[in-house]
């Protein structure tokens, strides 16, 4: 069985988008399911936040120019069931090279391609730059969903819906016609707030079922995990976010049936 793509995109930053890539993979792996991660963002942070090093050389970049295969820069963690395709920071030229390229669009799909297709994964996660750049619609013209880590603010509200006419446009256009939203992920909820509360029930009423009951809190462990190398199972297991994400993963599971 081919695998399920799905990425994990915003354009703005600081709303949790790499925390959830590198803690539902991980969570998806737990539960024995074959899980890539793929860091397109220059920054690579989902990279370092799973404890590999950054290489030049391994990186989504030079198979996104035709030089070499996805397949090669694939990186087992140390998570059983958990492999990383790193990123570094050549991937800030591609934003302005791919424009220039033929079906500059579809290049990611095309390099991804083998790998969906390998039945080597279930699951493909993508984890975006914060931005709707060139890297970012490449992911969504891969991707068979997108997830929306959402922060549980008022301005989150306005990103939603501008990341949604992309989506439609995309579609439109016939660039990845099957492409749809696959979920929205509450992200940095504080119990505390009446806001936090007021901005999930609004979300709730606009996309209804497409918005994962399991909420992720906003704590300082999920914040500290990475830059130990860690995801939060293996830096907090117990913490409110390991619930949390561990949660995530099962309704992910049983939705898009990865079992």
């Amino acid at each position: 069985m081919p695998a399920t793509t799905f990425t994990i995109a915003n354009q703005k930053g600081g709303v949790g988008k790499t925390t959830t890539a590198i803690n539902l993979a991980a969570a998806l792996a737990a539960k024995k399911i074959p899980t890539l991660l793929i860091d397109l963002d220059p920054q690579g942070n989902a990279t370092s936040g799973l404890g590999v090093e950054r290489t030049e050389g391994r990186s989504i970049y030079r198979p996104l120019h035709g030089e070499g295969s996805a397949a090669d820069m694939v990186v087992e963690t140390s998570l059983p069931f958990l492999s990383v395709l790193p990123s570094e920071e050549d991937l800030a030229a591609a934003e302005m090279e791919l424009a220039q390229t033929e079906n500059y669009l579809l290049r990611l799909r095309t390099c991804l391609q083998p790998l969906h297709d390998s039945e080597r994964f279930r699951a493909i996660i993508i984890d975006c730059p914060p931005a709707l750049g060139m890297l970012s619609m490449n992911s969504l013209a891969a991707a068979d969903y997108l997830l929306i880590a959402l922060q549980c603010e008022y301005l989150a509200l306005e990103g939603l819906g501008q990341i949604l006419k992309v989506v439609q446009r995309l579609k439109d256009a016939g660039v990845n016609p099957k492409l749809e939203i696959g979920g929205v992920v509450m992200t940095m909820f504080d119990i505390r707030t009446k806001l936090a509360r007021q901005v999930v029930d609004e979300v709730k009423r606009h996309l209804g079922e497409k918005v994962f009951e399991s909420v992720i809190p906003r704590t300082v462990r999920l914040s500290e995990a990475p830059s130990f190398g860690q995801t939060i199972f293996d830096y907090d297991p117990l913490s409110p976010g390991a619930s949390a994400y561990k949660n995530l993963a099962k309704e992910v599971i049983a939705r898009f049936a990865l079992k």
